[in-house]
């Protein structure tokens, strides 16, 4: 069999509308889910023909596996730097928390994808997926785990279920927030005020 290389320009093509057909396909996953969408859809959405997503993804679950991967990556590295970053635990999980729900504002089909699509993934894809979002909930528990030992967080705090909880409220924000409500920032501040004062130690208790 003779493969014949793409040609120069097709690839500069190429990686140039890379973004544009993720996020066509982002849009598109997030209005209609998993199996409502098909990838005619995509390419009307960008006005291409349907052969034209190849160059891109091999099916709908690579576009998929694609959008979900862009949704959680940016998370982690965001939360990352945060947790390495300066500040007692108690500032920096109030960071955590307003940098997990800022995407919303400019990204949220990537987040309503990664939160309710992604277990449409095939299993390997599904895998790969899952390990980035178990990196972030290790990142939201180690803060906390860092907190209970310098006092700033109550002792008796179970830090397992406390990051469950906070990212179960945190991601169900991507079900009810519309940009034309309420700013992120307000909503995200809000958040922030339930969490923190939830796990911070009480005073007697801190001395």
């Amino acid at each position: 069999m003779v493969v014949v290389p793409m040609p120069r320009a097709r690839r500069r093509t190429t990686r140039r509308r890379a973004p544009e057909i993720i996020d066509a396909a982002a849009r598109v996953f997030a209005e209609r889910g998993f199996h409502g969408a098909t990838t005619q859809d995509i390419a009307d959405v960008l006005g291409i023909r349907q052969a034209s997503l190849y160059y891109y993804f091999s099916s709908k679950e690579g576009a998929l596996e694609l959008v979900c991967l862009k949704g959680v990556e940016g998370f982690f590295e965001a939360a990352k730097a945060i947790a390495r970053g300066p500040g007692s635990a108690r500032e920096r999980l109030g960071r955590l928390i307003r940098s997990h729900l800022s995407p919303l504002a400019d990204r949220g089909d990537y987040v309503r994808v990664f939160l309710n699509e992604r277990q449409h993934l095939p299993t390997e894809s599904r895998r790969r997926v899952g390990k980035w979002s178990r990196g972030l909930e290790k990142i939201f528990e180690d803060v906390l785990k860092e907190g209970v030992r310098r006092g700033d967080f109550r002792h008796d705090l179970d830090t397992r279920l406390a990051t469950l909880a906070m990212l179960g409220m945190l991601n169900a924000a991507s079900n009810w927030y519309r940009q034309e409500d309420e700013p992120i920032a307000r909503i995200a501040e809000e958040f922030t005020r339930l969490v923190v004062d939830g796990v911070v130690a009480r005073r007697a208790e801190a001395r």
